[in-house]
């Protein structure tokens, strides 16, 4: 006896065996039962969704021995022969071979005429997105008005290629893809039933790589039963799918738990002598980096089979919650960029080396500041890192007690910090220093980034000595900061200046003898 393939022998042949689309189930059931059916039916979705097969059994519906149903007996004469592929009365086009006009003529030629075994004639026209223009008017009439007798199924993976004049004689129903989980247990079911040891993780990457598919799921599965001779394991799923071993995912998250580069390089070089899949391998490292997200998030949360729950727990707790965001976004993008790279593995260490270069230095934390609208910073000085007395930058005196908001000037001389992180700091006001804590009012409408941020509170920790945490408040700051400080002191001279040169005796003299005039805008004040 020939071998039949697991997608033909687990096709679903009634509602009750489709795997998900319990929209499209609810609403075709709830039609038969009321005997509300629609002539013109069109299925859209991506491939292996369950488009032919949801037509084959609403045609089973419409033909069953017992009557027009919404769960067919499927054991009566019409039932069988829909199933084996064999009914006269349902005909089945492949529109991609049949996509001329006198095609689709011949075709509607024999509408006009009763079913010869069924109740109902059915036309399932698949791909029919495939037809040309003049067999879109050929079947607009028809497909409009046909007999009592003749029903319409049509399937598409392309919805957006047919005429509205189409769209608007059916009723229209898109199938969704199969979610990860659906199809994986789905293929539990099928194994357990085929009696095949397997692995949960196995089926999870089969499911994954699957891509809401469960035709391209079973297909897969097929091949991984041949290739693993007979088992389904893990093993032999990642080595036919081209992925890697969760263990070097693994490695690679732990050392970027541990900001330790070298080992988190030699991880990456390791995987060359697999071949991998590098934009797979991102993947499964931002997989991971999700899963440790959520397990921040949820203490509770268990994770799946794909990753130990205990893995989860020890890098949530070992990765602060910013840089988790960071390693992730890094890996997307980094996954994004790889066609640009020189080269594969390049672009992949590239973007590992990313995660730890834009690492917030010393950890330092991100948060939401109380009151709304700004950011906390903390920082400390680092180890051995506090300037000598021959620094230009100043130590202050833990003694001097907190900084008073009027010198917050001074200060920023002081502060061994410059470029843009000063910026930052001149367009600030310093609304009080409690304990460790600096508190900064700072105009939204001026640009403030984590490097900014970081560098200010370095400079500042140095400067106290110690820990400090830094706190800004977005809005206008009642007090003047000292860029507006320094704005007012330039505007004020430079206005002394241009007084000072209108009353010079010599320049009036040239004014009134010469008709000179004096252009206020090529003033400028000297130092």
């Amino acid at each position: 006896m020939s071998y039949l393939a697991l997608a033909r022998k687990w096709r679903p042949r009634s509602f009750a065996e489709l795997v998900g689309q319990e929209h499209v189930r609810q609403a075709l059931g709830n039609a038969l039962t009321q005997g509300r059916v629609h002539h013109a039916f069109l299925f859209t979705g991506t491939r292996g969704v369950g488009k032919t097969t949801i037509a084959r059994i609403l045609s089973k519906c419409l033909n069953c021995d017992t009557g027009v149903t919404a769960t067919p007996c499927g054991v009566c004469a019409s039932c069988k022969e829909i199933d084996e592929g064999r009914f006269v009365d349902l005909i089945e086009v492949d529109a991609a071979s049949r996509t001329k006009v006198d095609d689709t003529r011949e075709l509607l030629e024999n509408v006009q005429y009763s079913p010869t075994r069924g109740r109902y004639k059915v036309y399932l026209v698949d791909e029919v997105h495939m037809l040309s223009t003049h067999s879109f008017n050929a079947l607009l009439k028809t497909l409009e008005e046909p007999p009592p007798h003749v029903k319409f199924l049509l399937a598409t993976t392309d919805p957006q290629k047919l005429p509205v004049t189409v769209l608007s004689r059916c009723l229209q129903f898109n199938l969704k893809r199969l979610p990860v989980t659906l199809i994986s247990e789905h293929l539990s079911k099928v194994l357990t039933a085929e009696k095949i040891a397997f692995d949960a993780p196995a089926l999870r990457l089969v499911a994954q790589a699957a891509d809401g598919s469960m035709r391209d799921a079973l297909s897969l599965l097929d091949q991984l039963i041949a290739f693993g001779g007979g088992k389904v394991e893990e093993a032999s799923a990642r080595s036919m799918l081209g992925t890697i071993d969760r263990d070097h995912v693994t490695r690679l998250a732990r050392a970027l738990a541990t900001g330790d580069a070298a080992q988190l390089l030699e991880t990456a070089r390791s995987l060359e002598e697999f071949s991998p899949d590098y934009g797979q391998v991102l993947d499964d490292l931002a997989g991971l980096l999700t899963r440790a997200a959520l397990q921040q998030l949820v203490p509770g949360y268990e994770g799946d089979e794909l990753f130990d729950p205990a893995l989860l727990k020890e890098l949530a707790a070992a990765i602060p919650a910013e840089d988790v965001q960071l390693y992730y976004q890094t890996a997307i993008l980094g996954r994004r960029d790889l066609p640009f790279a020189p080269d594969p593995r390049t672009g992949f260490e590239m973007t590992l080396v990313r995660m730890l270069a834009f690492r917030p230095a010393g950890g330092a934390a991100v948060a939401s500041a109380p009151g709304g609208g700004g950011a906390r910073v903390v920082a400390s000085a680092p180890s051995g890192a506090l300037p000598s007395t021959t620094s230009a930058a100043v130590v202050r005196p833990a003694a001097a007690g907190p900084i008073d908001p009027v010198q917050w000037s001074r200060v920023i001389g002081d502060l061994d910090v410059s470029g843009a992180a000063r910026q930052l700091a001149t367009n600030c006001a310093l609304v009080e220093h409690r304990g460790n804590t600096l508190r900064f009012a700072v105009d939204s409408k001026v640009a403030r980034t984590p490097p900014q941020v970081e560098k200010l509170a370095q400079a500042l920790a140095k400067y106290l000595g110690g820990r400090v945490m830094l706190e800004f408040v977005d809005g206008a700051p009642a007090v003047e900061t000292p860029a507006q400080t320094g704005e007012r002191r330039s505007a004020e001279a430079l206005d002394t200046a241009r007084r000072t040169l209108e009353e010079d005796p010599a320049v009036r003299e040239m004014k009134s003898r010469f008709g000179a005039t004096l252009h206020p805008e090529s003033v400028r004040p000297t130092e």
